[in-house]
């Protein structure tokens, strides 16, 4: 059979007669990691016939040459599950990302398949500590913030992972919102090996100004088991904007000041709650509005006697804390403030209680 090489854009056209997608793969994008320079990377993708009658592949594409694919040349029966294994050369560096699509009978699309990875002259490891275990896998974090982001942007952060299981592991990130994305490379990892997480935040999908939190959860293979041992928090500070402000309009503007960014409550010791005060005052020209008022943990509790102030006004933030709930707490104990003065738009205090 003869295999042609064409454009990503062409892959996608469906053949003449066709009627109905009929195969589909368990996973349809593979990273393989870091891959050693000239040694071919293999990517093995099951498959299975979901028609309720046999299927023959009678057509493979690649989007380039560099690529080589093997499949079953018979009759796949109906409900059968099959292999397509591809093949990277690797023979240029750096970063590759291939797709192939795989026309059967009956089907009015491809089953397009992906494949990326890294081509590398040396393999490099994670150097860091991994301090944390999502079910059986260990990592180096297990609480993610994007801060200060502004609406368009696509922030990423990186959790590093190491199977310490005895078998090989293909991670998932479940329960993801609609605002996340979650790309673990390699897709699968070896017993004793390591991988990154990569996750995007699409700021544009967010919601209101300020604090959206949301937990994820790492699962050892598809379809893996939801429970708290696996739970990643997620949190992101959306910003509001500024950038049509006139020059007359940021010299009139208000300006916020605290009497402290750091509270320090002292010490619980037997005591189950602890409290304080920030003293907020607006030194601009004009009314200052503290638009939301958010904690990033539990165990926190505020009140704010005055939410607009004029210039020159004060109010007072009444901060509690709760021993119990603080001590299930992922992430340090914060309040954080948006506000209408353009050079302060966030301002996060920071909240001290042993």
């Amino acid at each position: 059979m003869k295999k042609i090489f064409i454009s990503v854009a062409l892959l996608t056209m469906p053949l003449f007669g066709a009627m109905a997608q009929n195969i589909v793969a368990t996973n349809e994008i593979i990273d393989c990691g870091q891959v050693m320079y000239q040694s071919p990377a293999t990517a093995d993708f099951e498959v299975v016939n979901k028609s309720d009658k046999p299927v023959r592949i009678i057509d493979v594409r690649t989007s380039c040459g560099c690529t080589s694919v093997a499949y079953p040349k018979n009759r796949i029966e109906a409900g059968d599950k099959f292999m397509v294994s591809v093949t990277y050369d690797a023979e240029t560096m750096g970063h590759f990302d291939k797709y192939v699509g795989i026309y059967s009978e009956g089907a009015d699309k491809p089953l397009m398949l992906r494949v990326r990875g890294n081509v590398v002259r040396e393999m490099v490891d994670y150097g860091g500590n991994y301090n944390f275990m999502l079910g059986n896998i260990k990592s180096d974090c297990n609480d993610v913030e994007f801060d200060d982001v502004n609406r368009g942007d696509r922030p990423q952060k990186k959790i590093h992972i190491f199977n310490a299981t005895s078998t090989t592991v293909q991670p998932v990130v479940m329960h993801l919102p609609q605002y996340l994305t979650a790309d673990v490379s390699p897709s699968k990892i070896a017993s004793g090996h390591s991988g990154i997480i990569t996750m995007t935040l699409d700021s544009r999908k967010l919601g209101d100004m300020g604090l959206t939190q949301t937990s994820v959860f790492l699962g050892a293979f598809p379809g893996d088991k939801v429970n708290r041992e696996k739970e990643i928090s997620v949190s992101a500070v959306l910003l509001p904007k500024f950038d049509n402000l006139t020059a007359q309009q940021l010299a009139n503007a208000p300006k916020l000041y605290l009497s402290t960014v750091e509270l320090n409550l002292g010490k619980f010791d037997t005591k189950k709650k602890l409290k304080g005060e920030v003293v907020i005052r607006n030194d601009g020209k004009s009314e200052l509005k503290i638009k939301s008022l958010q904690m990033f943990t539990v165990g926190l509790q505020v009140s704010l006697n005055k939410q607009t102030l004029q210039p020159g006004e004060s109010a007072k933030l009444k901060v509690t804390a709760e021993k119990k709930l603080l001590k299930t707490a992922r992430s340090k104990p914060r309040v954080l403030m948006i506000t209408n003065d353009p050079d302060q738009p966030k301002t996060t205090i920071k909240i001290v209680a042993e």
